[in-house]
């Protein structure tokens, strides 16, 4: 077994393809077939499910999957450790964050490029569940999520602050004269929802019921950049986190604050207090900390 059958692995739950998950580690599809049948031959395990395609993992296949992760995870951690030991920050940082907040990651993740040039990043969107769960495995490195659900023992926290909204805009199908919205004025507009049971459509939907309202919804994603796509094809707008730069995206875009809206439970950026933790995610937690809590 060597870390590159590890990393076919993975490589093929990431596309669900065999052909993609060759393209994607840079050798032929029959190349990654023999090595993953290797790979079962050392396990003495069948781990994926053939047919004419790729039709999922069994469950051994997902158990082990899981296994490579984390072997990977403190693979790429050790060549990390190793590059810092040099006096260098190279490797590859996995930030996972709430698909909305009025933090931006860009936020941090522009000064980190700046600083640390040869510093790449993996940004994948969770719900705050998803992203606890990862840090505790050792799946990601650094976490921005709401905090009410944190334990402050087991994570250190950044506190980024508290997410107010707006309703987010096209000025080619949708026109407001109003410099700040109330929460009655937007039973009558077309809106665009994240799908039920995510944390910020949880604390939208609990705006509405305390005012007795019920909103007009056209259309649900569990997708952020599917909302933006019907905003600015005009099928709807959407009640949207202030200074997160969506209006950035397009000339067109516009959010109007409205009145005593925001999500109770802060933002904050995580780090899991217990070992191993690379020094990439050491690192850039420190930056975090001087960029966001100078005093």
């Amino acid at each position: 077994m060597d870390i590159k059958q590890l990393k076919f692995l993975i490589a093929l739950d990431q596309t669900r393809h065999f052909g993609q998950a060759a393209a994607l580690c840079h050798i032929t599809q029959p190349t990654l077939s023999m090595r993953l049948r290797n790979l079962e031959d050392e396990l003495d395990l069948v781990l994926v499910k053939r047919g004419q395609r790729f039709e999922g993992f069994t469950e051994a296949g997902e158990r082990i999957l899981a296994w490579a992760r984390t072997l990977l995870a403190a693979h790429d951690g050790l060549q990390a450790e190793a590059a810092s030991c040099r006096g260098q920050v190279v490797g590859s940082l996995r930030l996972g964050t709430v698909p909305l907040a009025s933090f931006n990651p860009m936020h941090l993740l522009l000064p980190l490029r700046e600083k640390y040039p040869e510093l790449q990043f993996q940004l994948s969107s969770h719900s705050t569940e998803q992203i606890i769960d990862g840090l505790s495995r050792n799946q990601l490195d650094l976490g921005i999520c709401y905090l009410d659900q944190v334990n402050a023992s087991f994570f250190e926290v950044i506190e980024l602050g508290t997410t107010t909204m707006g309703l987010l805009h096209d000025t080619r199908h949708f026109s407001f004269e109003q410099e700040q919205l109330q929460w009655n004025t937007l039973t009558d507009i077309p809106l665009g929802l994240l799908s039920k049971g995510m944390h910020y459509r949880q604390s939208l939907d609990l705006s509405f019921r305390s005012r007795g309202l019920e909103p007009l919804a056209v259309l649900e994603s569990d997708s952020s950049f599917q909302l933006i796509q019907a905003i600015t094809t005009g099928v709807c707008c959407a009640v949207m986190p202030l200074d997160c730069g969506l209006e950035d995206l397009s000339e067109h875009l516009r959010i109007i604050p409205i009145a005593d809206a925001s999500i109770h439970s802060q933002v904050g950026l995580l780090l899991r207090r217990s070992e191993p933790r690379s020094a990439i995610a050491e690192q850039c937690f420190a930056e975090a900390r001087t960029l966001f809590q100078p005093d």
